[in-house]
């Protein structure tokens, strides 16, 4: 169902239709151009095909049909953007669209949001807004972010809520009330004494809390508890899964767009303490590792991302497995060095200036875990050990091939040895790395550098989709065939981005013979891999002393030869 209004939409919109309220567009060649709203930048890199109904920036690698744009713009999820959509294409949404879903889920938005609302209305003159005033926070923000306190009572925010028609089950379900061990029916609050932060998804809706327990009062005694945790987390429930969700999102999305990259922190204080001195690109986790769903929502704003974290043994852990994955899932990855025994919200609390000042002076990652265990280890023999631990796993991550060329430099220089020595290291500890730490930190075969001759077959497949049934499309599949030896051109369908390159390299309309040059690259590309291939098959022959193979892979090799010098000329 959701498919059919889906196709009904795109029918009714185009491409243009639905990116053109947000970026300004303007022709150029086959498809439209402008600036990227997902990152900073200057000079147009933002293209959009009408024919195609796709867009793709090449400054930050996104791309995608008008759904995907709504979802990243408007930071909600595919439902989302359908719904959306459908009411700008005056499609109306089927009776039956998830609607039993729908409501319940919207129930449960209710019941966050009125306890948000509730937790609000009670900070005033409690423990909860003496401690936040105490470690800096300001009035407004406290009102912006609707900071609240969950008294101490257990069953107020239930008595409450209940009284407004929500039953023990929605409140169950939302998080908010949680059934008493050994006593089945019996329900309590679940926050209680606690300096309480709502958790908001992208789109500004509160889907669960991170509570802070506050010194005093105590809450009532009804049987004995440990120890309560100084942060309590709302459980996984249908809203909130902490995977998905990073704190100030919804706040600092917009900051991260503009100002092209995002801060990661620890804490919902560190955030909070942040935007209040004007850093609003920074957000931070909810009580769980960096995941790959964290990173997929992080990239809808920025392609890079700085780690602010505390600057302990486990802070480090934690910058090393967060950069690590980053990296992994083409991130470009920054870290801020802060004063020992300072984690940011102390920091920016303190002395604003001086946190300013560590986030002007952040290094890539892979300097500054260089710096840091250089500075914190002075045996060279154990320093060697602890790079090849921390910094290779990181160098293993980068995508590109040449960024890690880069930093196997940087960091032979630092180790004073030579980057062919490194280098070595990092092909001969990729195995071993790889069992220390969690699989998705390993290099993937995606960041091994293709060869010439694929690179030049996907332009040739592009500009041959790109410009379909023209002179052009028929020559490079002639020619194709002919330097391959092929009975057909392939039928695989290129990249977004590749065709986009196409159609922004070849314009409106190319003569027939305007790919020629990438077919003579192509071509070269062919003969030069098959030039390789036969010196190996030479190699062989020569080890087997097999003479009359010999003969035949001498002969192959210099009736390549002669082509590679020919296509040289």
């Amino acid at each position: 169902m959701a498919t059919d209004t889906a196709t009904e939409i795109k029918e009714r919109l185009s491409i243009q239709d639905i990116i053109s309220p947000y970026v300004k567009l303007s022709r150029a060649g086959k498809s439209l151009r402008g600036l990227c709203p997902f990152h900073k930048e200057k000079t147009p890199s933002f293209h959009v095909s009408p024919e195609r109904g796709t867009w793709h920036c090449f400054g930050c690698g996104l791309g995608g049909d008008g759904f995907s744009f709504i979802e990243k713009i408007e930071g909600v999820d595919f439902k989302g953007s359908l719904k959306i959509l459908a009411e700008k294409a005056g499609v109306e949404l089927k009776s039956g669209f998830d609607s039993a879903s729908r409501s319940h889920a919207e129930r449960l938005r209710e019941a966050l949001s009125r306890a948000s609302e509730w937790y609000a209305g009670r900070l005033s003159g409690s423990p909860a807004h003496a401690y936040a005033v105490q470690r800096g926070l300001r009035d407004e923000t406290l009102a912006q972010w609707r900071i609240g306190y969950a008294p101490p009572a257990w069953r107020e925010l239930l008595t409450a809520l209940s009284s407004e028609g929500f039953t023990v089950a929605e409140l169950a379900e939302a998080g908010l009330v949680k059934e008493a061990d050994g006593k089945r029916g019996t329900f309590y609050d679940r926050f209680r004494n606690r300096l309480m932060f709502p958790i908001r998804d992208t789109a500004g809706r509160v889907v669960g809390f991170t509570g802070r327990t506050i010194p005093s009062p105590k809450p009532e005694p009804e049987g004995s508890e440990p120890e309560p945790a100084k942060y309590l987390n709302s459980p996984e429930t249908e809203l909130y899964r902490k995977s998905e969700i990073l704190f100030g999102m919804d706040t600092a999305k917009d900051a991260i767009r503009v100002r092209g990259f995002g801060i990661l922190v620890e804490g919902q204080m560190d955030v909070l303490l942040a935007h209040q001195a004007g850093f609003s690109n920074v957000v931070a986790l909810s009580g769980t590792a960096l995941s790959e769903k964290h990173i997929a929502i992080f990239k809808r704003y920025s392609g890079n991302l700085m780690l602010v974290l505390d600057a302990d043994k486990a802070g480090l852990a934690a910058t090393a497995k967060s950069a690590a994955l980053a990296l992994r899932n083409g991130l470009q990855v920054k870290a801020a060095r802060l004063p020992k025994g300072k984690d940011p919200a102390d920091l920016v609390a303190d002395d604003p200036k001086s946190f300013s000042r560590c986030i002007a002076s952040a290094e890539s990652i892979i300097e500054f875990f260089l710096a840091e265990l250089t500075e914190s280890e002075r045996d060279p023999h154990r320093l060697l050990r602890v790079v090849e631990q921390t910094v290779l796993p990181l160098i293993s991550a980068i995508q590109s091939p040449m960024e890690r060329e880069h930093f196997i430099q940087i960091t032979a220089r630092a180790l004073g040895l030579s980057s062919e020595t490194v280098g070595e290291s990092l092909r001969k500890s990729s195995g071993s790395v790889s069992a220390k730490i969690p699989q998705r930190y390993d290099v993937s075969p995606a960041t091994v550098a293709r060869s010439s001759r694929d690179i030049r077959s996907e332009q040739l497949l592009a500009v041959f989709h790109a410009y379909p049934d023209t002179p052009l499309a028929h020559r490079i599949e002639s020619e194709y065939c002919r330097i391959t030896e092929a009975h057909q051109f392939p039928l695989d369908t290129p990249p977004e981005s590749a065709l986009f390159m196409a159609e922004q390299t070849f314009g409106a309309d190319p003569h027939e013979d305007a790919a020629d040059e990438l077919l003579r690259a192509f071509e070269e590309a062919v003969v030069r891999e098959a030039y390789q291939q036969a010196v190996g098959t030479l190699r062989m022959a020569e080890t087997g002393r097999d003479a009359s193979a010999i003969e035949d892979a001498q002969a192959a090799c210099a009736k390549l030869s002669t082509r590679l010098a020919a296509l040289g000329r």
